[in-house]
C-alpha cells in the first residue's frame, strides 16, 4: 500500500465540495427557526452569520496554506499550540463530530426518503450508508464528482424555492416590515451560524488538492461567499411569501414557500432533501477518513490508517471504519442528542484553531497566504461567544 494521496482535485471541484457540505439538509428547516427570531429581517441574520464565520474561515485559509495536510485542525493545533496530546484529542473530536453528523443526516435523509417511497428504515440506512462508503472507497474524484451532482440538485431545488418566493403574492408581514430589532437579528445570526459549519471540512482534503497553498484559501472563501448569498436569497423568498407565524412554526418551511406560489404538497422538496442528506453523509465520510489518515502520519497508534490503496488512491481502512460507524450510529444511537453536541465540539475547535494561528503568526509571520493578526483574534472572540451561547442554550 502507498502512503500518499493523489493530488487530483482542482479549485472548482473543491469549491463545490465546500458548498455542498454547508448547503445541506439543515437549510430546509433552519429558515423557519431564524425567521421566528428575526422576523422579516431573517436575511440580514444570514448575512451577519456569514460575517461571523468569515474570520475563522480566513484563519483556516492561512493555516491550510501553511500546513497543507489531511490532518487539518490536528496539524494546525500541534504546530501552533505545540501540544501533541491536544492535537490528537482535536483530531479525534473532528472524526467524532463528522461521524455523528453523518449518522444524524443519514437518519434524517432516510426519513425524507420514506415520505416518498415506502421502505424499511434500518435496511434503508444500511444500504445508503454502505453505498456511500463504497463510493468514498472507489476514489476521491468519483466521490467529489458525485457530491457535485448532489450539490447541483440541491441548488436547483433552492433555486425553485427562490423563484416560487418571488412568484407568490407577498405576505402581509412583507408589506408592513417593522423596525429592526437588533437583539432578535443577533440571536438569529448565532442560530444561522450553524448553517455555515462545514467550510472547515475543506482543509482535510489538502493532500489531494493540486497547488494547495493557492487553491485551498480561494476555495474556502469562495464556498463561504456562495453559501452566504444562497442562504440570504432563500430566506428573502421565505419571509416574502409566507406569514412569519406559519414560517416559524413549520418543520418544512420551504415547502410552505412553494405551496404559497404553486399549491400542491411540494413532495419533490422531500426528494431534493434526500439528495442533500446523501451529499452531507458522503462529504463527512470522506472528511473523517482523511483526518484518520492524517493522524496516522503523525501518531504511531493510528499508523494503520496511514495507508492508501494503490488502485483507488484512497485510505480504504479509514473509510470503511468511518462508514461502518456512521451506519451503526444512525441505527443504534440517539443521534438527535449527539448531533446537538456536534456544534459545540466544532466551535471549541474553532476557538483553538484561531488561538493556534495567533501563536504561529507571532513565531513565524511569513506564509504563502496571510491574513492580518486581528482576523484570528476576532475569530477567537466570535467563536468563543457562539460556543458560550450554544452551551447556555443546551442547559
Amino acid at each position: 500500500m502507498a502512503e500518499h494521496l493523489k493530488r487530483r482535485i482542482g479549485f472548482g471541484l473543491l469549491t463545490a465540495y465546500g458548498v455542498g457540505v454547508m448547503v445541506g439538509a439543515g437549510i430546509y428547516v433552519l429558515v423557519g427557526a431564524v425567521a421566528a427570531e428575526a422576523g422579516i429581517w431573517a436575511p440580514l441574520s444570514f448575512l451577519l452569520a456569514g460575517l461571523i464565520a468569515a474570520p475563522t474561515a480566513l484563519s483556516y485559509s492561512e493555516f491550510s496554506a501553511r500546513i497543507p495536510e489531511a490532518a487539518g485542525e490536528a496539524a494546525y493545533i500541534r504546530q501552533g499550540l505545540q501540544s501533541r496530546l491536544l492535537a490528537v484529542v482535536v483530531g479525534l473530536a473532528i472524526v467524532a463530530a463528522g461521524t455523528i453528523s453523518a449518522a444524524a443526516v443519514l437518519r434524517g435523509g432516510t426519513g425524507y426518503l420514506m415520505l416518498v417511497v415506502d421502505l424499511e428504515a434500518n435496511w434503508t440506512m444500511v444500504a445508503l450508508g454502505l453505498g456511500l462508503a463504497a463510493v468514498a472507497v472507489f476514489g476521491v474524484m468519483e466521490s467529489l464528482s458525485l457530491a457535485a451532482i448532489f450539490t447541483v440538485v440541491e441548488l436547483c431545488g433552492l433555486g425553485l424555492v427562490i423563484w416560487a418566493g418571488w412568484d407568490a403574492p407577498a405576505s402581509g408581514d412583507w408589506g408592513a416590515a417593522p423596525p429592526i430589532v437588533f437583539s432578535g437579528v443577533a440571536a438569529a445570526a448565532v442560530l444561522a451560524f450553524f448553517a455555515f459549519i462545514g467550510f472547515e471540512d475543506i482543509v482535510n482534503m489538502a493532500e489531494e488538492v493540486a497547488q494547495p497553498e493557492r487553491t485551498m484559501p480561494r476555495a474556502i472563501l469562495a464556498a463561504l461567499v456562495l453559501t452566504t448569498v444562497i442562504y440570504a436569497l432563500v430566506s428573502v423568498a421565505a419571509v416574502r411569501a409566507v406569514p412569519l407565524e406559519a414560517l416559524g412554526a413549520s418543520e418544512r418551511p420551504l415547502a410552505l414557500v412553494w405551496q404559497a406560489a404553486q399549491g400542491g404538497d411540494a413532495k419533490f422538496l422531500s426528494t431534493i432533501a434526500v439528495f442533500a442528506a446523501l451529499n452531507g453523509v458522503l462529504a463527512q465520510i470522506v472528511m473523517a477518513s482523511r483526518v484518520l489518515f492524517g493522524l496516522g502520519k503523525r501518531e504511531k497508534v493510528f499508523a494503520l490508517f496511514h495507508h492508501v490503496w494503490p488502485r483507488t488512491g484512497t485510505p480504504v481502512l479509514a473509510t470503511c471504519l468511518v462508514g461502518s460507524l456512521v451506519v451503526l450510529g444512525a441505527i443504534a444511537l440517539d443521534v438527535g442528542l449527539l448531533a446537538e453536541m456536534t456544534s459545540s465540539i466544532l466551535l471549541a475547535v474553532f476557538v483553538l484553531v484561531n488561538l493556534a494561528l495567533i501563536f504561529e503568526k507571532r513565531r513565524e509571520p511569513e506564509a504563502p497566504f496571510r491574513v492580518p493578526m486581528f482576523v484570528p483574534v476576532i475569530g477567537l472572540c466570535l467563536s468563543a461567544g457562539a460556543l458560550l451561547f450554544n452551551i447556555q442554550g443546551a442547559l
